[in-house]
């Protein structure tokens, strides 16, 4: 819990960075105040105290800028290629990390390494090295002491989280959950071989394909005999980020036709890890894409990447011909087939979001549909409506719209659905038939085998029951609970009614005949029965707030 009176000094740090740049939402949860419903800064604001907080705070919010699930697309557009203001760290204590990780001197397994570092981030640097064999090699070094750093901003991020999810909107996001998974990012970024097993099933995934040719596209070689949790040693790319190319520097595609080939290998590329292989590079921002001296493209920095499972990919390739159709039924009813958590959502008004955005498509072309932002929308749609998507799609949507945007910048005239017709075929063929058609036809006949051997025996046990008058069904429908238990508290009051009738009368008659003390008393009895009667069922229709 935070307090004001009893503080780090890291949170002393956070107090003053928070208070400078006037976030009165967060200073509130900083000095204990009851959490009200979250409140962003805007988008600036909040890209310039991430900045200001340090490395760990500012790979957080590459993080968000992975989640329009969560966040408003400025938002994830001022995160989006955030970089903190991070010095290379001197050479010496890079040094010192780099000899901590090998058995033998550095002079025996490398020939040159440059002492300036090529790049510098808020987990670790890039050097240039050669080994002794003459192979030229990129050494990402992790800062020194930056795992100590994470685990004091991990414990902080925490108790914020336990913060806002007092809050109605940190219940409907599970924010302890959301929180717990940002930290177990970041705890991932600093074992540098998780980024090299990505870093290898990528290539491998990439490297025998039908929907291009793979020879015009590179992922570094890793090379394992040197890699550690703190060192990441892969194959050196001489080239440029793809938007400074040569290529990206004509005008149309008659100048240089280069621009649409390259377009068509990264929508392939792309389009093949997300619906064919359900494991993507989920960072393809201009940086990481290289346009190499050889002519070839290569993706770089294969840390953050995204996972589908074969369903998620059919709705997901459903939900993109829905769009194409204008079809907000069938956008609303695949919206909710993805959803981790969607109660009390109604499908009435969900469709008529659906149906608001996609009228603003109705007149448009399909080479001019944004289809990044088309599912930055339904991202949008699903929050309004406390729909919760499971993290993936905010990868999914968010490396759409990375790609969508370098690919634009390269090249205007891409359309994506152009680009993707060719594939659609062997992609319903592949959702359809798997991997290995073969099993899978062999399973289908195995299937059809069973149910017809079953299926005769089972009709005729359907048959018998029909016949012998034995078949029951169970047929539960919730809404009927509730219409019988107004039916019986009516039955109850009319029976009442009729009963404190009776009595009412029955005194009257008594009464008026009444020559004995007994009688009158007796019809005294009956009145106060009666108006005990009258009264309970008086309070009972009161209560019940069905009075008309």
């Amino acid at each position: 819990m935070f307090s004001i009176t009893k503080k780090s000094s890291r949170q002393r740090e956070i107090l003053e960075i928070v208070f400078s740049n006037g976030w009165d939402y967060m200073r509130g949860l900083l000095v204990g105040d009851k959490p009200e419903e979250p409140r962003l800064p805007s988008p600036d604001v909040l890209r310039n105290i991430l900045i200001e907080l340090g490395p760990v705070y500012v790979k957080l919010g590459q993080l968000l800028s992975t989640r329009p699930d969560l966040l408003p697309g400025r938002y994830v557009d001022a995160l989006t290629d955030l970089q903190a203001n991070v010095p290379a760290v001197a050479w010496g204590d890079i040094e010192t990390q780099l000899r901590q990780q090998f058995s033998q001197p550095l002079d025996q397994i490398f020939s040159r390494i440059e002492t300036e570092a090529v790049a510098a981030a808020s987990i670790g640097q890039i050097h240039r090295a050669t080994l002794k064999n003459g192979e030229e090699v990129a050494l990402k070094v992790q800062r020194p002491g930056i795992s100590i750093i994470v685990e004091q901003d991990i414990k902080l991020i925490k108790s914020l989280a336990d913060l806002v999810a007092i809050t109605d909107w940190g219940e409907d996001y599970d924010i302890v959950a959301i929180a717990e998974e940002f930290t177990s990012a970041l705890k991932a970024e600093l074992d540098f071989t998780s980024e090299a097993e990505y870093t290898d099933k990528l290539r491998q995934n990439l490297s025998k394909t039908r929907w291009f040719d793979p020879a015009k596209l590179i992922i570094p070689k890793v090379y394992w005999e040197f890699t550690t949790p703190n060192l990441l040693v892969l194959e050196w790319l001489d080239g440029v980020p793809l938007l400074l190319s040569e290529p990206s520097k004509k005008q149309t595609n008659e100048d240089d036709p280069r621009r649409g080939e390259i377009t068509s290998l990264l929508f392939r590329a792309f389009f093949q890890q997300i619906y064919l292989d359900g494991f993507f590079h989920a960072d393809p921002h201009p940086g990481n894409l290289f346009y190499l001296n050889d002519g070839r493209v290569a993706i770089l920095d294969c840390g953050m990447v995204g996972r589908l499972d074969p369903r998620t990919q059919q709705i997901l390739t459903e939900m993109l011909l829905a769009v194409v159709d204008i079809d907000a039924r069938r956008c609303a009813q695949l919206t909710l087939e993805l959803a981790e958590s969607s109660e009390s959502v109604q499908l009435g008004r969900l469709t008529n979001d659906y149906d608001s955005m996609l009228r603003r498509y109705y007149n448009l072309s399909l080479a001019e549909i944004n289809f990044s932002q088309v599912f930055y929308e339904i991202l949008q749609i699903s929050r309004n409506n406390k729909i919760r998507l499971p993290s993936n799609m905010g990868l999914y949507a968010k490396t759409l719209a990375n790609l969508e945007g370098v690919t634009r910048s390269f090249n205007p005239e891409v359309n994506l659905l152009n680009e993707i017709k060719p594939l659609m075929t062997e992609l319903f063929r592949n959702q359809l038939l798997g991997n290995n058609p073969l099993e899978t036809l062999l399973r289908t006949a195995l299937d059809l085998k069973s149910l017809s051997l079953r299926s005769p025996s089972q009709i005729e046990m359907f048959l018998d029951r029909v016949t012998s008058e034995t078949l029951k069904w169970n047929i539960i429908i919730p809404e009927l609970t509730s219409l019988k238990n107004s039916l019986n508290d009516a039955a109850n009051r009319l029976s009442f009614s009729i009963v404190l009738g009776s009595l009412i009368m029955g005194a009257a008659m008594i009464s008026t005949g009444a020559k004995t003390p007994q009688l009158s008393l007796i019809s005294n009895i009956l009145f106060a029965a009666a108006s005990l009667v009258g009264l309970w069922l008086l309070v009972s229709v009161l209560r019940s707030g069905n009075l008309r």
